[in-house]
């Protein structure tokens, strides 16, 4: 990979060479980027030496010549940010930009990993806690402090991960541009509509743009996808989705029930219809009253149903909600046997129905993720890092 290094004003910026020497015998190209300050704790001959490239610092050269951040953000499979300082940190979470590193920063769109290193105190305030969790909020890959001696002579949490565990971190990285190759993955998608007669429905907005999304997202990532697809009109639908289009919960639980055994992750994230008329009429009910009763009865839970089936998948809910979310959404996941459960509401504008952005957060037994508004395709993505997640402590 082509591999950014951003290294930060912190005394562990001693073992960086060894990190890019690392990093070079791995086979990857690495280019580094220092703070200002940086270099007065690792020279920039030592690392263009071992790098066998330019070392940048500032946006200009002694010469005039320009340092594109935008240049270099494009050239980036992965950014690594060791160390990363609580200042650099800082300004990462609040978007400060007055350097050339927190500019590539600003401009990347391959994965960022940092590699925190403060004193022990540092590293347990509160303020350095909220900033590194709204980085991996934002999608950052934080690759924590160990516990050890630090340069201040105390002993805690805080010391940089040695270089040959970042490698390792950044090998596993070097393998997720296929993160979920040789996976079969559910996953169901947009409305269903239960039939009064030959002409009505109930039915809701879901256009299934979500659930598209993630079937596109993890073809792209490798995987073998089928998306079991309820009316929709979207068609941007990668070509190597397999797709089983369906009208009813019905055929939708059918669907789902021949593919889940020999799935490996299921994403359920179909707003299937929760109940259904009890009779369909054959013919068009002609209006000849001021009111039509209608006896409605349950759906089939599909999502119940294969939690309860479930043996080595992982499983993934949607809930939508429109008050007391994250509650209800933990009823849900405990109640239906889920992994793991996204969470979007109605109340927050930008996310649900028919959008081409979504809110989520991202919950399972043990934590809550809550991420900003962005687009479908790029909640995809961090719903699929997350369930990778998963199935990494599964192993």
């Amino acid at each position: 990979m082509n591999v950014v290094l951003g290294i930060t004003a912190g005394i562990a910026a001693y073992k960086t060479p060894q990190l890019v020497r690392l990093l070079t015998k791995k086979g990857h190209f690495v280019k580094v980027v220092l703070t200002p300050n940086a270099k007065d704790f690792v020279t920039p001959l030592t690392l263009s030496t071992v790098s066998k490239n330019p070392v940048l610092i500032d946006f200009t050269s002694s010469e005039g010549t320009w340092h594109s951040h935008v240049a270099l953000a494009e050239w980036a499979d992965l950014m690594l940010i060791a160390p990363a300082t609580a200042n650099t940190i800082a300004k990462m979470a609040n978007g400060q930009c007055d350097n050339l590193l927190l500019a590539t920063y600003f401009s990347a769109k391959a994965p960022v990993l940092l590699a925190p290193a403060m004193d022990l105190d540092m590293y347990a305030h509160p303020t350095v806690a909220r900033n590194l969790q709204t980085l991996a909020a934002f999608g950052n890959h934080i690759i924590p402090a160990t516990y050890g001696e630090l340069a201040s002579g105390l002993v805690g949490q805080g010391r940089m991960a040695e270089p040959e565990d970042i490698v390792q971190f950044v090998e596993h990285f070097s393998q997720s541009s296929s993160l979920l190759k040789g996976k079969k993955i559910l996953i169901t998608a947009g409305p269903t509509y239960e039939a009064i007669d030959p002409v009505r429905f109930i039915g809701n907005f879901s256009s299934g743009k979500m659930g598209i999304a993630l079937a596109n997202e993890a073809a792209k990532q490798g995987a073998e996808v089928h998306l079991v697809l309820g009316p929709s009109a979207e068609k941007n639908i990668h070509t190597d989705v397999h797709l089983h289009r369906v009208v009813r919960a019905q055929q939708m639980y059918e669907a789902v029930q021949t593919l889940f055994p020999t799935t490996d992750i299921a994403i359920l994230a179909a707003a299937v219809a929760d109940y259904r008329p009890a009779e369909v009429a054959p013919e068009k009910i002609k209006k000849k009253t001021d009111q039509l009763p209608l006896t409605l009865v349950p759906t089939v839970d599909i999502l119940a149903s294969l939690g309860q089936q479930k043996t080595t998948q992982t499983l993934v809910g949607f809930a939508l909600e429109t008050e007391n979310e994250v509650a209800n959404a933990k009823t849900k996941l405990s109640k239906k046997n889920l992994d793991a459960i996204v969470l979007n509401s109605l109340r927050d504008a930008g996310a649900g129905f028919g959008t081409d952005t979504n809110k989520i957060s991202f919950i399972t037994s043990e934590t809550q993720i809550d991420f900003p508004l962005k687009t479908k395709e790029e909640v995809a993505k961090d719903i699929l890092t997350q369930i990778f997640g998963i199935i990494n402590k599964k192993v």
